[in-house]
């Protein structure tokens, strides 16, 4: 039976607010308990297996000025431990979903078709889903916005215009209280926009250019992903993936390469190095590349931040082995092997000596790096705290969001308007990433200090440890509401969200509830 858009809505909202009436018992799984844990002895080893690069999609369509996609969410499993099928939920069939590179200021649209089970083969939810590129500059109505649902056999199209300057993003699930287990299923890919103008830069290019997605995964003894929460305060899991393979290795020339890093883990925050402690190379962070490279040997990252770095491999003999590495981080539940991520073999031979080049000076000019503080700047403060067993924002919750029909809204800046921001963490015992949709930020100071030397270039996802207060510079482009949230999935999920309202000085904010998904009847683009 077919729905009108707005009789969609109407049932997503009520879906929604469904959800919210009990998210911990959805989240919790089977009424028996917590499903006995694969023991160690049968995980698999680290660096057995060689690294994976997930597939670049190729448009089904390309008009002059437009790609056109066709991605589905459908099941799928994988041997994740050895001699076990895991199911999973994938885009078109792969974990992490295929690679969209899309050239700046050429459109997408991404036809993304829920053909997933009815329910979830665990948890019995609704596998409802919504899509949010995270990291775009996405009109309201396509940035996946946590209640406009895509419900088992309907489709919607996003349309993403990519005027961004060049950045890694990625694309992930986004759906009311199921964000976390929809992503930990598999629903996540990467998306490039690329500009021909940073050919300049000589950056390493084509094979010396790597997207790294790492998350973690715990599995119960029948192999299955367990998916079941001891509390609220995250779930970590005791295998690490890289491409959706456990602790692979990868073959290197002795040569720079560029790796585009997401933490794309539920709760895990990552601590990543070289286990030869060498220095490495940020180029970029979440929303572009940064005025000029920052050497580092360590690197803090959250959930849902990008960074892209650079290791120069000249340095090693053949037959070295350099480990990356993830240190512990506070509040993070560690286990045998999670201080490892994956193994790069320097290997002899012919070295392509092409673009291998890092300049000492890359994008300045990048629009949120060269916003000006103004004398007297609009500051708004958002307070991060725990309260009646759930996550908030000054006090606020989505449910409070569904309860208010959607107008509760925590801001409300003026298109064109720049503000300052400041996330105040008080607690002692978590960390929150906050992440702001539809907006780059420049992080102007961590509990009055300056930002690490890494966090200086254009963001959107900010890690708030644990006591402090980060302050944010923002500017405000499209009008309409847009999402605050903590990326710890399982905080997210409960029920650590709000929205904010751009609005226009002359025009009506977009809906982001406006354009619903519509059934899927074998159309083609």
């Amino acid at each position: 039976m077919a729905l009108s858009r707005r009789s969609f809505v109407q049932g997503a909202v009520a879906v929604g607010a469904a959800a919210v009436a009990a998210p911990f018992v959805a989240s919790r799984g089977a009424e028996s308990g917590v499903a006995p844990r694969m023991p160690e002895s049968r995980l698999p080893k680290p660096f057995t297996r060689p690294l994976t690069v997930p597939p670049v999609l190729t448009p089904t369509v390309a008009t002059p000025n437009t790609d056109y996609h066709v991605i589905r969410m459908m099941p799928t499993t994988a041997e994740l431990v050895p001699g076990y099928r895991t199911q999973l939920w994938s885009y078109n069939g792969s974990v992490p979903g295929p690679t969209i590179v899309a050239q700046r200021g050429r459109k997408t649209v991404a036809r993304f078709i829920n053909q997933l089970p009815a329910s979830h083969p665990q948890l019995a939810y609704q596998s409802y889903a919504s899509v949010h590129l995270h990291g775009a500059m996405s009109k309201p109505q396509y940035d996946g916005y946590a209640s406009d649902l895509i419900q088992p056999g309907y489709f919607k199209d996003y349309r993403w215009d990519n005027t961004e300057c060049a950045r890694s993003i990625w694309y992930h699930d986004h759906a009311v209280h199921h964000t976390w287990t929809n992503v930990a299923m598999g629903l996540a890919g990467r998306y490039l926009i690329v500009d021909p103008d940073d050919a300049k830069f000589n950056l390493p290019t084509g094979p010396f250019d790597v997207s790294l997605h790492i998350s973690d995964a715990m599995f119960r003894d029948d192999g299955q992903l367990a998916l079941d929460i001891p509390d609220l305060k995250g779930s970590w899991g005791d295998v690490i993936l890289v491409n959706g393979t456990p602790w692979p290795t990868m073959q290197v020339q002795r040569r720079k390469y560029r790796f585009r890093i997401v933490n794309g883990c539920v709760s895990r925050s990552m601590f990543l190095r070289l286990s030869t402690n060498e220095p490495f190379q940020v180029i970029a962070t979440d929303a572009g590349l940064v005025p000029k490279p920052v050497s580092v040997r360590a690197l803090r990252m959250s959930n849902g931040e990008r960074y892209d770095v650079v290791v120069d491999f000249s340095k090693y003999t053949p037959g070295t082995r350099v480990v990356l590495r993830n240190d512990s981080l506070p509040y993070n539940d560690g286990y045998t092997h999670t201080n490892k991520v994956m193994a790069f073999d320097v290997i002899g031979g012919q070295v392509d000596p092409r673009n291998n080049q890092v300049p000492s000076q890359l994008r300045p000019e990048n629009e949120a790096m060269r916003l000006p503080l103004p004398v007297v700047p609009k500051v708004r403060r958002f307070r991060t705290e725990r309260q009646g067993g759930e996550w908030t924002i000054d006090g606020y919750t989505w449910h409070d969001v569904i309860d208010s029909n959607y107008q509760l809204v925590a801001a409300t800046p003026i298109v064109g308007d720049t503000e300052v921001w400041e996330f105040h963490n008080s607690s002692g015992g978590w960390s929150h990433p906050m992440h702001v949709h539809g907006a780059d930020g420049r992080l102007l100071s961590r509990n009055g200090r300056s930002p690490y030397p890494y966090e200086v270039g254009p963001k959107d996802t900010y890690y708030v440890g644990e006591n402090e207060t980060l302050r944010i510079l923002m500017k405000f482009e499209h009008p309409g509401k847009y999402m605050i949230h903590c990326h710890n999935g399982v905080h997210e999920d409960h029920d650590m969200m709000v929205q904010y309202e751009v609005v226009g000085l002359t025009e009506q904010g977009d809906d982001p509830l406006s354009e619903a998904a519509e059934v899927y009847q074998d159309q083609s683009l």
